[in-house]
């Protein structure tokens, strides 16, 4: 990409973003924007499904195991997660929540919230990840490409709100780069996600996309995705 059409992208990817921030006062929670889609409906967990392994080895199951896998995940999920008043909230004692079915290229809004020393990530075409973390526990902040090993893996600043308000994550996928705008702010451009299953090969061209699992109470509320072709 030359440097005009890059300037033309983040601009337009900024103006996305402003637009967005503008009209979500207008907007009842779980309402998307134009152009998106919810992938929650704030009542249940409708479009989303359970935990199985990793993409290696779900690949290796037959169709047969992966549905018996899949059975018993969602059962965990249902044990784990819930809908209460429009908001996805996790007891902290199961599994991710995952998306069910898969996504490429998008651009996805998800308002989140944690507790005192929270930890959490979205994952992005089933590969961690999308760091979400206490910053006064980590003084970098969230929004970094936290598994990341040869690109930068930590945001370009910290635009976390204090434990226990709701933050807002834009994140924009295209190939193997990811944008990510935390409350407004750019944190992250343009970086290509490294593939944390299979180091010696690219990141998967399609995947789930992963609310994470680390052992804490998580609060999640207007999901929302925008598929993009090229």
């Amino acid at each position: 990409m030359n440097v005009r059409l890059m300037a033309m992208s983040v601009a337009l990817t900024i103006g996305v973003v402003i637009a967005a921030r503008v009209g979500a006062a207008d907007r009842p929670d779980n309402t998307p924007p134009a152009g998106f889609t919810a992938l929650f409906n704030g009542k249940d967990l409708a479009g989303w499904k359970g935990l199985v392994a990793d993409p290696p080895k779900r690949a290796k199951m037959s169709p047969e195991e992966l549905a018996t896998a899949q059975k018993k995940a969602d059962e965990r999920m249902q044990a784990h997660w819930k809908a209460e008043d429009g908001v996805l909230v996790f007891d902290g004692k199961g599994d991710s929540l995952c998306t069910a079915r898969d996504y490429g290229d998008f651009e996805l809004y998800v308002d989140w919230k944690i507790l005192p020393k929270g930890d959490s990530g979205i994952y992005l075409r089933g590969s961690p990840q999308v760091q979400i973390w206490d910053a006064a526990v980590n003084p970098v902040g969230s929004g970094g490409l936290f598994n990341n090993k040869k690109y930068p893996a930590k945001p370009d600043k910290v635009a976390d709100k204090p434990v226990g308000e709701w933050n807002t994550f834009f994140i924009r996928m295209v190939g193997e780069k990811v944008t990510v705008h935390l409350n407004g702010e750019l944190v992250v451009n343009e970086v290509p996600l490294e593939n944390y299953w299979e180091r010696d090969k690219p990141i998967y061209p399609t995947g789930q996309i992963e609310l994470q699992n680390h052992g804490n109470t998580l609060y999640f509320k207007n999901v929302y995705v925008r598929e993009l072709t090229r």
